[in-house]
This record gives C-alpha cells, structure tokens and sequence, in this order.
C-alpha cells in the first residue's frame, strides 16, 4: 500500500505516535511519504499528488484534518484522521481508536464512508473547511482562551476557558438561511455538522453528519450562566431522553447560512481561531469527505453493507 501522512508537528502533545503507527503498518512493499509542517508549510502544497497515493493520513488536530478533508473534498481519495491533537473530536464522532497498533489495523483494513463537511467563507472573502463546527461569539472566545493552556490541560483547557469569561458580548444576529432571514440576538452561533463534543455531550439531540444539512444553533442568552440549564440538557442527552433543548438554544436547520452580527463577533471553525469576525458564510459539501473508519462507525451511521476499499498489499 502506498500512503502520504502529512504530519502537524506543533499539534498536540507531540509524542510522536504517527511513528508508531508508521513501524505497526509497514509490510513488504508499503511506500509511506511523510511530508511535515509546523504550520507554516500550506498542507495544500502537501496534496498536490495525493491521487498518486492508495490513502492520506492526516495526524494533527481537528483543524489539520478539516483542511486535508477539505483539500481532497469530491476526489474519492481515503482520508485516515490521525488524533494527534487536543481534542480530536472527529475521531471521537467516528469512533476511531486513538492507539496507533489499532489505526494501523484500521488503515489496512480499510473500510470506507463518505461524509458532508462543510465549507466556510470569511469576510475577507477567504474559504476554509470545517468537518465539525464553525461559529461565532462564545465558541470562538472559548477556543482563543484555550490556546494557551491547551498542551498543559488537554481539552479541560476549553472549560477553563468558558468559565474564565462568564460575560461574552451579547449581538443582535441575522440569519441568512437557505434564502430565509431569520432575526435573534445571543452570544453566539453554531454551525455544527457532526455533533458530540467532549465528555459525550451532543449540542443537538440528533448526530446526522451525512444527512446533507446543517444544524444552526443560536445561543439565545445574556450570559454563560444562561447556557447552563442547555449544558446539562446535553449533558443527559445520551440515551435519546432529550429530544428538545431549552429556549436558550434556538435550532434551525438548512444547507447554507450566513451570520450577520451587531456588534461583530469573533469567528472559529473547528478549534481554529481565525482572527475574523461577522459576517461569515458557511455552505454544506454533501458527503464529500471519504474518510477511513472503524467497524463500529460503519454501524452508528447505518452503513453495515459498505464495502471495504480494496487495495493490492
């Protein structure tokens, strides 16, 4: 098998677990090309050739597999995510080991399914790509405390965060969805495609990141306080005995939204601090990631018949 593991060396921990995986992979005849960047080097310039190659592993955080999906989005080319960042939230929606003996089972074995991701227009007219959430407002506020703290604390960086800034900017939001103007006010908006965050909480009750939608949540509140009663709500929403949330999160659903904010509020996708703000636009890209998966996920997302890729050892 022939892979090309691009490799975020400023992700994470930095335990060198992709070379682990690397030697539990090997057989007679593999080629792997390892093409590594610390942030600096454009991961685009790293997939260029990828049609070259049987698969891509991406080993970095969310925000380094979001721009390699995103990279080879619609081009039928397995994407392996390699957990190697804080909160590696995509392979806890996939339900994908983090050991590497196991992702090197799971790469060889090579089973397939395809998912939506979502692509993100910011105001200066750029375009990203998100596989999880992009948002404005708490969210981002939250992810920008985080920084740095996110290697000494893991994802309890995040709640550190959160409860450091009790008091986000509250705005007056329109929304833009699929043609319909919806107006509301909160502290911030979430775009979110796959839903489980850390510790099994699920913003919405529903986890359909193949269902070509987004789910577009509104934190309709004056402060973090009021986002409590909605915390706990996700928090027990794990057997399906939640199906709604309470009035400080309004849901809406559709394929393409834009954020409008008064005052502006700062923008995140995926853990990524961006360093824009409002306005922003985020376009759904149905099931256009292929990424490699775990049995277990075949499962979860309805897929027991598909067929693993069939490569030549």
């Amino acid at each position: 098998m022939k892979l090309l593991i691009v490799n975020n060396l400023s992700s994470g921990l930095r335990d060198g677990a992709i070379y682990d995986f690397m030697r539990a992979f090997s057989r007679d005849g593999d080629e792997i090309c390892v093409r590594c960047t610390s942030g600096c080097t454009d991961l685009a310039d790293f997939l260029c050739d990828a049609e070259d190659f049987d698969a891509v592993v991406a080993a970095g955080g969310d925000g380094t597999v979001a721009t390699a999906a995103y990279l080879l989005a619609e081009t039928g080319i397995p994407l392996l995510p390699f957990p190697a960042g804080t909160a590696n939230l995509l392979a806890l929606n996939l339900v994908s080991p983090a050991e590497p003996h196991a992702l090197a089972k799971l790469m060889r074995e090579s089973r397939l399914m395809d998912f939506d991701i979502g692509e993100i227009e910011l105001s200066d007219g750029s375009r990203r790509g998100f596989t999880m959430i992009a948002g404005a407002g708490y969210d981002a506020t939250i992810m920008q405390g985080a920084e740095a703290s996110k290697k000494l604390l893991g994802p309890m960086a995040y709640f550190t965060s959160a409860f450091a800034n009790p008091s986000p900017q509250f705005s007056k939001i329109a929304l833009t969805i699929d043609g319909e103007s919806v107006d509301t006010q909160g502290v911030g908006v979430l775009v979110v495609n796959f839903s489980k965050l850390q510790f099994d909480i699920s913003v919405v009750h529903e986890n359909m990141p193949r269902d070509g939608m987004f789910d577009i949540v509104v934190m309709n509140t004056h402060d973090a306080v009021g986002l409590i009663p909605a915390l706990l709500s996700c928090m027990l929403d794990r057997g399906g005995e939640f199906p709604t949330r309470p009035g400080s999160l309004q849901v809406y659903r559709g394929r393409e939204v834009t954020v409008e904010a008064t005052p502006p509020l700062a923008v995140q996708y995926d853990g990524e601090v961006t360093g824009s703000t409002t306005p922003f636009t985020a376009r759904m890209l149905p099931e256009a990631a292929r990424f490699v998966v775990s049995e277990e996920c075949l499962k979860l997302y309805d897929e027991e018949s598909a067929e693993p890729l069939r490569l030549d050892d």
